[in-house]
């Protein structure tokens, strides 16, 4: 199979030397695609700036923002046969951004935020994708019910979901404990383990979805 992946987070700037971002590492999208390596598959992984080297044998595509995430996306994901949107993609964008590097001069610094692009949204409506869709969610309230209505919004086939209020997984960790969320309505949790234990066993979730 052909695996398109997102990985890490987004950086949006505000001046030449400050951005907005979040706190993934990439280390679930890095180890998603190891996995698929491992089990054979070609890997495309689109990836947000992160510390850590890419698997040997996977396509990177390293971008920095949400709208080159999206673009890059876009001119790829005709090709793949099953899509992990993993990365941690920034909502919004600052509005202007400026051009030399904003002084201290008050005690308040107000920004206009923009939306950014959905990228797992357009998959289906504005990319054309007729593969296998699988979408994550961080979440830190209402798992289950913020994962379902992802899960049908985006049209995906499997939505993972984590609990990012949790100081032992997720961020910046090497373990992860999952809750897989299928558009034919079942679910299963996958106990925490390290990444890369959750990760092959992901692959062989699309994978067996794959052959259905």
């Amino acid at each position: 199979m052909r695996f398109l992946i997102t990985a890490g987070p987004t950086r949006e700037p505000i001046d030449p030397v400050r951005y907005l971002s979040n706190r993934s590492s990439g280390k679930m999208g890095y180890a998603l695609a190891a996995a698929a390596l491992t089990k054979g598959h070609e890997v495309l992984l689109i990836s947000g700036p992160v510390a850590i080297p890419a698997p040997d044998g996977a396509t990177l595509v390293r971008v920095e923002t949400a709208q080159e995430m999206y673009h890059a996306v876009a001119d790829a994901i005709g090709n793949a046969d099953a899509a992990i949107f993993c990365a941690a993609v920034a909502d919004y964008r600052v509005a202007e951004v400026a051009e030399e590097k904003i002084k201290k001069t008050g005690e308040t610094l107000n920004l206009t935020l923009v939306k950014n692009p959905d990228i797992l949204g357009s998959a289906r409506s504005v990319f054309g994708f007729e593969g296998l869709l699988v979408g994550f969610a961080a979440e830190t309230e209402k798992l289950a019910e913020h994962a379902l209505d992802k899960l049908r919004r985006k049209d995906c086939d499997l939505l993972v979901a984590n609990d990012v209020s949790r100081t032992d997984i997720a961020f910046d960790r090497d373990e992860n404990e999952v809750e897989l969320f299928y558009r034919d309505g079942r679910h299963e949790t996958l106990a925490q383990a390290s990444k890369a234990a959750i990760a092959a066993e992901l692959v062989g979730r699309v994978e067996s979805l794959r052959e259905a």
